[in-house]
């Protein structure tokens, strides 16, 4: 069996269960107990599973928004500081539902902008500041995310186009693969992708690799990255290859990677 098929039959029988013995995925594969252990360290390079006595564990549950809201905050702001440069006042500006991408919206405060949004902490930041027309999708509110999400924020989205779209993510594939935890949110983000001119993707050094299971888009998909990932980060050298706009933040606090 060649190993990115035994690479998905585990991460399958992983999200199934939660949790796979190496005796367990070598008698379901036809594999040896050591080949399973060589494909599970990769895996865990990979950030899609992580290792335990005798086996491995993954767990595709979200990180609820006010949670990952608390951290590496100077750091996010660095990134939304270099990222609110890029837009010029007049221009229209997707706005998605990550918390790096909340920390953007406090940068344009009193702009004048056009900002479409499913991020309910973005909504909060805006929808009384007359500077900005604010645009909120319609859809299912997901209280743990703080975002609103399904058909209807989809189709919201074939109505309107942008200058820019901000996106983030839960994990950068060494490829620059951009990934997400949960399948449901993925078909929204790509419609983001389509609304917008020019895609610019945050992430923190946090996301490389990250988490995630479900590829939302590729390198060929991005315009810039903006991220205070390491200098050297084999990742950022890949998009960069591929033609994406590598912008560095550096934030000015203790959580800075040195």
């Amino acid at each position: 069996m060649l190993a990115e098929r035994r690479h998905r039959l585990i991460l399958r029988a992983l999200r199934s269960g939660g949790t796979a013995s190496v005796t367990g995925l070598a008698e379901q594969l036809g594999s040896s107990a050591a080949t399973i252990r060589r494909d599970l360290l990769k895996l865990e390079a990979d950030g899609l599973l992580t290792r335990v006595h005798g086996g491995a564990v993954v767990d595709d549950r979200p990180t609820p928004f006010d949670e990952a809201a608390e951290v590496l905050v100077a750091e996010k702001d660095a990134i939304a500081a270099r990222a609110a440069a890029l837009i010029e006042d007049g221009q229209s500006v997707i706005l998605d539902s990550g918390t790096t991408v909340h920390r953007l919206a406090l940068q344009l405060r009193g702009r004048r902008l056009t900002v479409i949004t499913n991020n309910l902490a973005v909504y909060d930041e805006l929808v009384d500041d007359e500077a900005v027309d604010l645009m909120l999708l319609g859809g299912m509110v997901i209280r743990e995310s703080r975002m609103l999400d399904g058909f209807m924020a989809e189709d919201n989205l074939r109505q309107v186009h942008a200058d820019w779209l901000f996106m983030g993510a839960c994990g950068v594939r060494p490829g620059g693969q951009v990934m997400d935890t949960t399948v449901a949110e993925v078909p929204a983000r790509r419609a983001m992708i389509a609304a917008g001119d020019k895609v610019v993707l945050l992430a923190d050094r946090s996301k490389f690799p990250g988490d995630g299971m479900v590829k939302i888009c590729g390198p060929e998909d991005l315009d810039a990255l903006v991220t205070n990932a390491l200098e050297g980060d084999a990742t950022c050298a890949a998009l960069r290859e591929a033609g994406v706009d590598v912008i560095r933040a550096r934030a000015a606090s203790p959580e800075r990677a040195e």
